[in-house]
């Protein structure tokens, strides 16, 4: 039985694989230039590894495979049945005239290959016709919409008209070494999504490929009055190393082009995983570019290899040394060229020089303009023997490609005083040049970050005179009051009316100390010399003028209430009854002193409350003039996470962004930060440098532009000047202008108590230290505002500027034609002395060295 069953259950699903139909379908007549669909569609959905027989030549696919499924179910009579099937879809292009066999494809189902039939299509030559001319309005129909951003219907037909590269080179005959500019641009007026592009074999040239930004931008351009969006793919700088007829080969790159499908339906496409549109690929074909390379003329004995422009500089890092003492002459080669390939420059020592080997460091950047910037050769050398010796100017000579001639440029002269030294030879251990400290600029500043305009500073301003007119206001309030109070502390009579209740409090402690000692007499007399004198103190009353209904009225005229006063008369009249009532003395003693003391505590109480209303009313006018005023800070977080990150681009982008909003020191100096990281020394200096400006006294800036100058081309020594005006410079530069408004607001505050204690205070020291402390800081309120109106116009008036070009020649006049006095790199800070001309500037270097330069060669501070 189990056996009969297995036969049924094999013959069942023989029977339904057998049933399977794979049928491929197409047009049996199409005209070269028209698309058509072929598909290949089976009956069921339990298939697999679906391939398609080879497509001939004559045909071009266009799109596909793409995958379509078909289910359904019916009910008849209580019976449901179900069937379902899978299409695959070609889009093709006929592009030749003939006839074409298109094989058979496979597919597996349930494990077993099904073949399906192959197809015959015959393609006439000429696309006119009806069929010719419905393609033709298929492919306007797909093209509608693509100017208004829109995909391409799924079949449409991409031409080289419709996608394509140019290729460009900057020249196409050029002398041996001399740079060529290689440029690939797509021109597309379809749906670019990607281009697989694999760059060319470049045989005979030396290559280097010029960064270009990893996001592509599109850009509008016309092409024979057709609109194209454009993009510069990738670009690189040729140096050709041989000569002859060079060829740069065409190369088919890969497009990646997304196209709508038709008729998709929004709810089958989101359960069938499709999204409404279809990426096609599209083979492209970049055009060879031939090049012509002549040879250089016959070459000097000393050419260095150079071929572009390029000039020479030379310098020591110190002119007067000791013998057996090492120093380093810096020579730097600058330019637009091949400056990665030229041969290292010869200096000529004098003799008794021991040498060595150069460190070289390359300080080039790829550009649009070909290799700019400059090589840098430090070499060692030892003087052996004292005297005043010469380095001869250093000679280069290279194919100036403008002018196409060899020319020789020099270095200046070095000039080298070497003085008695150690007789042992300390540079035997010298290998190269001085060992370098491992040093790391320091991390940014976290936190918020107060950003103001570039002329809002607190001193001078609105709040600073407010500040400063409110501390004199409360030193002439603070005048009044304690000058009343030393008035009335002149006054007697009112020294004796405040000091009322302290003789008071002692005599009365005087008679109970008589009570426990039970003298009974002598308690009495005290207790009435002690409410007596109290009143009389209290009230200013003479004795001679103290009776019962003076008391009552002086009491009354200070508020003391009826109550009060009458339990005062009642304590007097009850001490001069009990002095002589009989009976228990100590009972009597007892009640007269409670009596005595409850009086006079409400006497002070009553005459308090005025003045303490007074006082309460002052204190609070202070607190209200006193509160500071909270500046809103604007936060920087974004920015100094995405340096935290190490992703120092979008830092720059991100602490420019803000600077755009306002200045702020803190905000310089870590964009000078992200420009270090980057490599960029001349932005990181400049942004050190503005920084410095604004907090001059921040020593994290000052460190960090020290590690950046360090890394600069150009090592000068300032000029030397007096040392009073050194110390001057220093003392102002200790802290900002705003820093100095703060110290000379504190300094009058100080004043302010100094004054005080000296008018006020009755010891003769503490006068004595009011007197010439308030000297002392109203001397430092003046040097302080003194300070920060020299810093605001010095901030105000800013002539600083650092060099931005690779390296610029000083002319002796504002004129292209004048002549070269010295060169100047990247980096180099310089003072401008002469801004009366747009496009040119007279600086000074802090060398002493002067001359004009190009305005666009620098970047003011």
């Amino acid at each position: 039985m189990k056996r009969f069953s297995f036969i049924i259950v094999f013959l069942t699903v023989s029977l339904a694989i057998t049933a399977q139909k794979f049928v491929a379908s197409a047009p049996e007549q199409v005209s070269t230039g028209d698309q058509f669909r072929l598909t290949y569609t089976i009956d069921t959905q339990d298939v697999g590894d679906f391939r398609v027989g080879k497509i001939p030549d004559g045909f071009e696919v266009l799109m596909g495979p793409s995958k379509s499924v078909y289910s359904s179910f019916n009910m008849v009579n209580g019976h449901t049945s179900s069937s379902s099937s899978i299409t695959y879809t070609f889009i093709i292009c006929a592009t030749k005239k003939g006839t074409f066999n298109i094989p058979a494809a496979h597919i597996t189902v349930r494990g077993k290959s099904i073949a399906s039939n192959s197809v015959r299509i015959n393609v006439s030559g000429d696309a006119t016709g009806r069929g010719s001319q419905g393609n033709s309005n298929r492919n306007n129909n797909a093209r509608q919409g693509n100017d208004d951003g829109e995909l391409e219907l799924a079949g449409s037909r991409i031409s080289g008209s419709n996608l394509f590269i140019k290729v460009t080179a900057s020249k196409k005959r050029v002398h041996e070494q001399e740079p060529i500019l290689l440029t690939y641009k797509v021109y597309t007026d379809v749906a670019l999504q990607n281009l697989d592009f694999k760059v060319p074999d470049l045989k005979g040239f030396h290559t280097q490929e010029i960064p270009l930004p990893q996001e592509k931008s599109l850009k509008l351009e016309y092409i024979n009055g057709r609109p194209y969006k454009s993009v510069v793919w990738c670009q690189y700088i040729l140096y050709p190393q041989r000569t002859g007829k060079l060829q740069i080969p065409g190369i088919t790159a890969t497009a990646y082009v997304g196209q709508r499908v038709r008729d998709v339906d929004d709810f089958e496409a989101f359960f069938n995983g499709g999204s409404g549109y279809t990426i096609v690929k599209k083979p492209i074909k970049a055009p060879e570019v031939n090049i012509q390379v002549d040879p250089l003329p016959e070459k000097p004995a000393n050419f260095s290899g150079g071929v572009g422009k390029f000039s020479i500089t030379a310098q020591l890092n110190k002119n007067d040394i000791k013998s057996n003492a090492p120093v380093t002459v810096r020579v730097i080669v600058s330019g637009n060229g091949n400056l990665k390939l030229i041969k290292q420059p010869v200096v000529k020592y004098p003799k008794d020089f021991d040498t060595y080997d150069a460190k070289v460091t390359d300080k080039t950047r790829l550009t649009s303009n070909g290799l700019e910037g400059s090589m840098i050769y430090d070499f060692l050398a030892v003087p052996r023997n004292e005297g005043k010796y010469e380095i001869p100017p250093i000679e280069f000579t290279y194919y100036d490609t403008q002018t196409n001639s060899y020319k020789t440029t020099k270095s200046n002269s070095l000039k080298l005083n070497v003085a008695k030294g150690s007789e042992t030879k300390e540079a035997n251990s010298f290998t190269g040049l001085e060992i370098e400290t491992n040093k790391d600029i320091r991390y940014i500043k976290t936190g918020n970050s107060d950003i103001h305009d570039v002329d809002e500073f607190f001193f001078g301003s609105a709040k600073y005179i407010i500040s400063i007119a409110v501390l004199l206001l409360i030193f002439i309030s603070l005048f009044i009051i304690f000058r009343q109070r030393a008035i009335n502390n002149a006054n007697i009579s009112k020294m004796r009316g405040k000091k009322a209740n302290k003789v008071a409090a002692k005599r009365l402690k005087t008679a109970y100390r008589l009570m426990s000692e039970r003298k009974d007499s002598l308690f009495y007399d005290e207790v009435l010399r002690a409410l007596w004198g109290y009143v009389g103190d209290k009230l200013n009353i003479p004795v001679e003028k103290l009776s019962r209904d003076n008391i009552s009225t002086e009491l009354s005229g200070k508020n003391v209430g009826e109550e009060t006063v009458e339990q005062f008369i009642s304590a007097l009249d009850e001490c001069e009854f009990e002095r002589y009532a009989p009976g228990d003395t100590t009972g009597n003693m007892k009640k007269t002193y409670e009596t005595a003391m409850t009086a006079i505590m409400k006497i002070e109480d009553a005459m308090k409350k005025g003045k303490k209303r007074k006082s309460t009313a002052t204190i609070i006018f202070l607190m209200i003039m006193l509160v500071p005023v909270q500046a809103a800070a604007i936060t920087k977080e974004n920015a100094d996470s995405s340096y935290a990150r190490k992703q120092y681009q979008q830092a720059i982008e991100d602490y420019e962004e803000l600077l755009e909003r306002g200045i702020s020191p803190d905000i310089y100096y870590n964009l000078g930060n992200a420009y270090y990281r980057t490599n960029n020394i001349t932005k990181a200096v400049l942004n050190y440098e503005r920084a410095l400006l604004l907090s001059p006294g921040d020593a994290d800036i000052r460190f960090n532009l020290q590690m950046a100058r360090s890394k600069t081309i150009d090592k000068i020594t300032p000029e030397s000047e007096m040392f009073f005006v050194t110390w001057y410079h220093s003392i102002v530069n200790m802290t900002s202008v705003d820093g100095w408004a703060r110290i000379a607001l504190i300094s009058l505050a100080l004043a302010i108590i100094l004054a005080l204690t000296y008018l006020f205070a009755n010891p003769i020291w503490l006068r004595k230290t009011g007197f010439f402390g308030g000297i002392s800081v109203i001397v430092i309120f003046i040097i302080a505002n003194i300070f920060a109106a020299n810093q605001k116009h010095y901030l105000n008036n800013r002539n600083g500027a650092i060099i931005t070009a690779p390296s610029v020649s000083i002319k002796s006049s504002p004129s292209a034609s004048g002549n070269v006095l010295f060169i100047l790199h990247e980096g180099t800070k310089v003072e401008i002395t002469d801004n009366s001309m747009k496009e040119w500037k007279h600086i000074k270097v802090a060398d002493g060295k002067d001359g004009w330069i190009e305005t666009s060669k620098m970047e003011i501070i």
